[in-house]
Protein backbone atom coordinates (compact mmCIF):
# COMPACT_ATOMS: atom_id res chain seq x y z
CA UNK A 1 0.00 0.00 0.00
CA UNK A 2 1.56 3.30 -0.82
CA UNK A 3 1.65 5.96 1.55
CA UNK A 4 -1.22 7.98 1.47
CA UNK A 5 -3.25 9.58 4.11
CA UNK A 6 -6.08 8.31 5.69
CA UNK A 7 -8.67 11.18 3.64
CA UNK A 8 -7.15 10.48 0.12
CA UNK A 9 -8.07 6.59 1.06
CA UNK A 10 -11.66 7.46 1.50
CA UNK A 11 -11.57 9.82 -1.36
CA UNK A 12 -10.12 7.10 -3.48
CA UNK A 13 -12.98 3.98 -2.24
CA UNK A 14 -16.00 6.79 -2.72
CA UNK A 15 -14.35 7.84 -6.28
CA UNK A 16 -14.61 3.83 -6.70
CA UNK A 17 -17.90 3.17 -6.07
CA UNK A 18 -19.48 6.01 -7.96
CA UNK A 19 -17.38 5.31 -10.96
CA UNK A 20 -18.68 1.67 -10.93
CA UNK A 21 -21.76 2.84 -10.66
CA UNK A 22 -21.38 4.96 -13.80
CA UNK A 23 -20.04 2.58 -15.26
CA UNK A 24 -21.97 -0.19 -14.86
CA UNK A 25 -25.36 1.97 -15.98
CA UNK A 26 -23.77 3.15 -19.40
CA UNK A 27 -20.23 3.12 -19.30
CA UNK A 28 -17.98 5.59 -18.99
CA UNK A 29 -16.85 5.01 -15.34
CA UNK A 30 -12.73 5.35 -16.22
CA UNK A 31 -13.70 9.42 -16.37
CA UNK A 32 -13.74 9.44 -12.55
CA UNK A 33 -11.75 6.38 -11.57
CA UNK A 34 -8.38 7.41 -13.46
CA UNK A 35 -7.82 11.21 -12.59
CA UNK A 36 -8.98 10.18 -9.35
CA UNK A 37 -5.88 7.67 -8.59
CA UNK A 38 -4.05 10.18 -10.67
CA UNK A 39 -4.71 13.33 -8.08
CA UNK A 40 -4.16 10.42 -4.88
CA UNK A 41 -1.58 8.84 -6.33
CA UNK A 42 0.85 12.27 -7.44
CA UNK A 43 4.10 10.43 -7.11
CA UNK A 44 3.18 7.04 -8.44
CA UNK A 45 4.59 5.96 -12.23
CA UNK A 46 1.71 6.50 -14.53
CA UNK A 47 1.90 2.42 -15.59
CA UNK A 48 0.95 1.82 -11.69
CA UNK A 49 -1.70 3.94 -11.86
CA UNK A 50 -3.12 2.29 -15.55
CA UNK A 51 -2.60 -0.92 -13.70
CA UNK A 52 -4.05 -0.01 -10.38
CA UNK A 53 -6.90 1.13 -12.14
CA UNK A 54 -7.52 -1.83 -14.39
CA UNK A 55 -7.54 -4.14 -11.26
CA UNK A 56 -10.03 -2.32 -9.63
CA UNK A 57 -12.75 -1.88 -12.56
CA UNK A 58 -12.31 -5.09 -13.78
CA UNK A 59 -14.25 -6.23 -10.53
CA UNK A 60 -17.00 -3.79 -10.33
CA UNK A 61 -17.50 -4.55 -14.09
CA UNK A 62 -17.83 -8.30 -13.86
CA UNK A 63 -19.96 -7.69 -10.62
CA UNK A 64 -22.20 -5.45 -13.21
CA UNK A 65 -21.70 -8.55 -15.72
CA UNK A 66 -23.13 -11.09 -13.56
CA UNK A 67 -26.13 -8.92 -12.25
CA UNK A 68 -27.12 -7.98 -15.66
CA UNK A 69 -26.63 -11.63 -17.31
CA UNK A 70 -29.59 -13.05 -14.46
CA UNK A 71 -32.14 -10.29 -15.23
CA UNK A 72 -31.44 -9.20 -19.25
CA UNK A 73 -31.86 -10.96 -22.11
CA UNK A 74 -28.30 -11.27 -23.13
CA UNK A 75 -26.43 -13.37 -25.78
CA UNK A 76 -23.34 -13.89 -23.73
CA UNK A 77 -22.37 -16.27 -26.61
CA UNK A 78 -22.12 -13.09 -28.78
CA UNK A 79 -21.04 -10.09 -26.32
CA UNK A 80 -17.72 -13.15 -25.82
CA UNK A 81 -16.89 -13.05 -29.10
CA UNK A 82 -17.31 -8.98 -29.38
CA UNK A 83 -14.78 -8.86 -26.68
CA UNK A 84 -12.53 -11.47 -27.76
CA UNK A 85 -12.05 -9.55 -31.13
CA UNK A 86 -12.18 -6.42 -29.16
CA UNK A 87 -9.06 -7.65 -26.88
CA UNK A 88 -7.46 -8.32 -30.40
CA UNK A 89 -7.98 -4.38 -31.77
CA UNK A 90 -7.01 -3.12 -28.50
CA UNK A 91 -3.42 -4.96 -28.86
CA UNK A 92 -3.65 -4.09 -32.41
CA UNK A 93 -4.42 -0.03 -31.31
CA UNK A 94 -1.72 -0.07 -28.23
CA UNK A 95 1.03 -1.27 -31.14
CA UNK A 96 -0.01 2.10 -33.14
CA UNK A 97 -0.66 4.39 -30.27
CA UNK A 98 3.35 5.41 -29.95
CA UNK A 99 3.23 7.45 -33.39
CA UNK A 100 -0.50 8.61 -32.62
CA UNK A 101 -0.69 12.61 -31.35
CA UNK A 102 -3.69 12.17 -28.45
CA UNK A 103 -4.08 16.52 -29.22
CA UNK A 104 -5.01 15.06 -33.18
CA UNK A 105 -7.53 12.51 -31.22
CA UNK A 106 -9.41 14.63 -28.90
CA UNK A 107 -10.73 16.94 -31.70
CA UNK A 108 -11.82 14.28 -33.40
CA UNK A 109 -13.43 12.60 -30.60
CA UNK A 110 -15.29 15.36 -29.43
CA UNK A 111 -16.94 16.02 -32.74
CA UNK A 112 -17.77 12.31 -33.28
CA UNK A 113 -19.40 12.32 -29.43
CA UNK A 114 -21.46 15.57 -29.85
CA UNK A 115 -22.24 14.20 -33.29
CA UNK A 116 -23.18 11.13 -30.76
CA UNK A 117 -25.13 13.39 -28.18
CA UNK A 118 -27.45 14.97 -31.32
CA UNK A 119 -28.35 12.26 -32.48
CA UNK A 120 -29.49 10.73 -29.42
CA UNK A 121 -31.37 13.83 -28.65
CA UNK A 122 -33.16 14.30 -32.27
CA UNK A 123 -34.03 10.44 -32.13
CA UNK A 124 -36.42 9.69 -28.92
CA UNK A 125 -36.44 5.94 -30.07
CA UNK A 126 -33.14 4.92 -30.05
CA UNK A 127 -32.42 2.81 -27.57
CA UNK A 128 -35.82 2.14 -26.84
CA UNK A 129 -35.88 -1.23 -29.01
CA UNK A 130 -38.62 -0.69 -30.88
CA UNK A 131 -38.97 -0.64 -34.43
CA UNK A 132 -35.79 -2.44 -35.09
CA UNK A 133 -35.25 -5.42 -37.48
CA UNK A 134 -34.74 -8.63 -36.39
CA UNK A 135 -30.78 -9.14 -35.85
CA UNK A 136 -29.38 -11.39 -38.65
CA UNK A 137 -25.96 -13.23 -38.94
CA UNK A 138 -24.53 -10.29 -41.06
CA UNK A 139 -25.25 -7.51 -38.33
CA UNK A 140 -23.89 -10.15 -35.75
CA UNK A 141 -21.07 -10.17 -37.55
CA UNK A 142 -20.59 -6.75 -38.09
CA UNK A 143 -21.01 -6.09 -34.46
CA UNK A 144 -17.96 -8.83 -34.16
CA UNK A 145 -15.76 -7.56 -36.57
CA UNK A 146 -17.00 -3.63 -36.42
CA UNK A 147 -18.06 -2.99 -33.18
CA UNK A 148 -15.45 -5.23 -31.24
CA UNK A 149 -12.29 -4.37 -33.70
CA UNK A 150 -13.07 -1.34 -34.01
CA UNK A 151 -13.67 0.18 -30.52
CA UNK A 152 -11.29 -2.45 -29.08
CA UNK A 153 -8.86 -0.69 -31.62
CA UNK A 154 -9.57 2.86 -29.85
CA UNK A 155 -9.58 1.67 -26.64
CA UNK A 156 -5.82 0.80 -27.07
CA UNK A 157 -5.49 3.38 -29.52
CA UNK A 158 -6.56 6.17 -26.94
CA UNK A 159 -9.30 4.54 -25.16
CA UNK A 160 -11.67 7.68 -23.49
CA UNK A 161 -15.02 7.18 -23.63
CA UNK A 162 -14.82 2.93 -24.49
CA UNK A 163 -18.12 1.86 -22.45
CA UNK A 164 -19.98 4.41 -24.11
CA UNK A 165 -19.34 4.43 -26.90
CA UNK A 166 -20.09 0.46 -26.70
CA UNK A 167 -22.83 0.79 -25.94
CA UNK A 168 -24.01 3.34 -28.52
CA UNK A 169 -22.74 0.93 -31.74
CA UNK A 170 -24.24 -2.17 -29.77
CA UNK A 171 -27.68 -0.52 -29.73
CA UNK A 172 -27.31 0.89 -33.34
CA UNK A 173 -26.19 -2.28 -34.75
CA UNK A 174 -27.64 -5.18 -32.82
CA UNK A 175 -31.00 -3.19 -32.34
CA UNK A 176 -30.80 -3.42 -28.71
CA UNK A 177 -32.25 -1.36 -26.08
CA UNK A 178 -29.94 0.58 -23.89
CA UNK A 179 -30.20 -1.83 -20.82
CA UNK A 180 -29.12 -4.41 -22.68
CA UNK A 181 -26.90 -2.82 -24.70
CA UNK A 182 -25.19 -1.68 -21.45
CA UNK A 183 -25.58 -5.39 -20.18
CA UNK A 184 -23.55 -6.51 -23.70
CA UNK A 185 -21.03 -3.98 -22.74
CA UNK A 186 -20.44 -5.41 -19.68
CA UNK A 187 -19.31 -8.69 -20.86
CA UNK A 188 -17.07 -7.02 -23.71
CA UNK A 189 -15.37 -4.75 -21.03
CA UNK A 190 -14.50 -7.80 -18.56
CA UNK A 191 -12.72 -9.24 -21.52
CA UNK A 192 -11.11 -6.31 -22.77
CA UNK A 193 -10.14 -5.30 -18.99
CA UNK A 194 -9.15 -9.19 -18.23
CA UNK A 195 -6.44 -8.62 -21.29
CA UNK A 196 -4.97 -5.54 -19.74
CA UNK A 197 -4.86 -6.47 -16.57
CA UNK A 198 -2.94 -9.47 -17.32
CA UNK A 199 0.06 -7.03 -19.14
CA UNK A 200 0.18 -4.76 -16.22
CA UNK A 201 0.13 -8.35 -13.67
CA UNK A 202 2.95 -9.28 -15.63
CA UNK A 203 5.09 -6.20 -15.70
CA UNK A 204 4.44 -6.01 -12.10
CA UNK A 205 2.66 -2.56 -12.35
CA UNK A 206 -0.38 -2.93 -10.26
CA UNK A 207 -0.59 -2.04 -6.44
CA UNK A 208 -2.65 -4.94 -5.18
CA UNK A 209 -3.44 -4.02 -1.67
CA UNK A 210 -5.11 -0.56 -2.96
CA UNK A 211 -6.72 -2.18 -5.31
CA UNK A 212 -8.14 -4.73 -3.34
CA UNK A 213 -9.64 -2.42 -1.18
CA UNK A 214 -11.08 0.21 -3.94
CA UNK A 215 -12.42 -3.01 -5.38
CA UNK A 216 -14.77 -3.54 -2.97
CA UNK A 217 -16.33 -0.32 -3.46
CA UNK A 218 -16.50 -0.64 -7.31
CA UNK A 219 -17.94 -3.69 -6.49
CA UNK A 220 -20.69 -2.52 -4.71
CA UNK A 221 -21.27 0.68 -7.21
CA UNK A 222 -21.36 -1.64 -10.18
CA UNK A 223 -23.84 -4.54 -8.84
CA UNK A 224 -26.30 -1.04 -7.71
CA UNK A 225 -25.98 0.63 -10.93
CA UNK A 226 -26.70 -2.40 -12.72
CA UNK A 227 -29.89 -3.20 -10.83
CA UNK A 228 -30.74 0.57 -10.94
CA UNK A 229 -30.48 0.72 -14.67
CA UNK A 230 -32.60 -2.64 -14.68
CA UNK A 231 -35.10 -0.72 -12.42
CA UNK A 232 -35.62 2.39 -14.11
CA UNK A 233 -35.19 1.24 -18.01
CA UNK A 234 -33.96 2.93 -21.19
CA UNK A 235 -34.71 6.06 -20.50
CA UNK A 236 -33.40 6.21 -17.34
CA UNK A 237 -29.78 4.80 -18.94
CA UNK A 238 -30.68 7.62 -21.77
CA UNK A 239 -30.48 10.47 -20.03
CA UNK A 240 -27.46 9.38 -17.57
CA UNK A 241 -25.68 8.53 -21.65
CA UNK A 242 -26.30 12.18 -22.15
CA UNK A 243 -24.44 13.23 -18.91
CA UNK A 244 -21.82 10.72 -19.53
CA UNK A 245 -21.03 11.99 -23.47
CA UNK A 246 -21.42 15.66 -22.42
CA UNK A 247 -18.84 15.12 -19.34
CA UNK A 248 -16.68 13.51 -21.75
CA UNK A 249 -16.82 15.96 -23.95
CA UNK A 250 -15.85 18.68 -21.15
CA UNK A 251 -12.97 16.54 -20.15
CA UNK A 252 -11.51 15.97 -23.64
CA UNK A 253 -12.14 19.61 -24.05
CA UNK A 254 -10.39 20.25 -21.10
CA UNK A 255 -7.13 17.99 -21.57
CA UNK A 256 -6.92 19.55 -25.09
CA UNK A 257 -7.21 23.24 -24.36
CA UNK A 258 -6.60 23.94 -20.37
Amino acid sequence: MPDISLTVLVLLCLAAFAAGWIDAVVGGGGLLLLPALLLGLPQAPAAYVLGTNKAVAIVGTTGAAVTYARRAPVDVRTAVRIGLTALAGSMGGAFFAAGISSELLRPVTMVVLLGVAAFVILRPSFGTGEGGRPVTRARALAAIVLVGGGIGFYDGLFGPGTGTFLVLALTAVLHLDLVTASATAKIVNVCTNAGALAMFAHQGTVLWQLAALMAVFNLTGGMLGARTALRKGSEFVRGVLLVVVFSLVAKLAFDQWA
